[in-house]
């Protein structure tokens, strides 16, 4: 038996569908056009329970994050990992906002300064040259790690500006640790660092010596 819908209805019917807009035959669905410029992360954080990582996030490992340098957009996030201690990877003073959050959130902030080669050239520029290794300190990253593989100190975040070279460094030779073979940590520190990445980091973690703190992973 076939069932005959009323004109009435179908004319209600009709004029529904026609108000809406049709999209790959589904209806109700607005088109997007593509924005000149994609709106930045940053731009959302007014937004009510927005949350935005920082720069370059990533976990390392269980209880183990990297990041670039955080900004008041990413605190809330921040919170969400349920921290308790940041290692910061630069010389300069933490900035002062940052150093509010970490004390009103009771995070414990560890600095290992380690300087920075705004004019370190790229890989295929270091190789061209022949430029010389780039000094970085060995026993500031052991100490950096020791911190890092405290389970007291987990939650922890790693960053230090952009979260590329002295991060890529740290987490290069924490993977060391857990006996990574060398490819994997550097296309590791590649996915990161990208056109910006230097050979003399490559070289200082394929020379890092892990063996004086094994011990730190015996038990992970």
């Amino acid at each position: 038996m076939k069932l005959e819908v009323p004109a009435r209805q179908r004319s209600q019917d009709a004029e529904q569908h026609k108000d809406k807009k049709t999209v790959g035959g589904v209806l109700g669905i607005e088109p997007w056009n593509h924005p000149a410029t994609l709106p930045r992360p940053e731009a959302e954080a007014g937004d009510d329970g927005a949350m935005v990582p920082p720069l370059n996030f990533a976990m390392v490992d269980d209880g183990i994050f990297r990041s670039g340098l955080p900004d008041a957009a990413n605190f809330r996030f921040l919170l969400s990992l349920n921290l308790r201690s940041i290692v910061y990877l630069c010389p300069e003073p933490y900035p002062e906002e940052n150093a509010r959050f970490l004390r009103q959130n009771g995070i414990e902030l560890h600095q290992f300064g380690i300087e920075g080669s705004k004019s370190g050239l790229t890989m295929p520029e270091t190789l061209m040259l022949r430029e010389p290794l780039v000094y970085i300190p060995e026993e500031t990253i052991r100490e950096a790690l020791k911190v890092i593989l405290d389970v007291r100190n987990q939650p922890v975040l790693i960053h230090c500006k952009r979260g590329k070279h002295r991060t890529g460094c740290v987490v290069g030779c924490l993977r060391k640790l857990q006996k990574w073979c060398l490819s994997s940590v550097f296309d590791e520190y590649l996915h990161f660092a990208a056109a910006k990445a230097r050979s003399t980091d490559q070289r200082f973690m394929e020379l890092f010596d892990a063996s004086s703190l094994m011990h730190l992973t015996a038990s992970q």
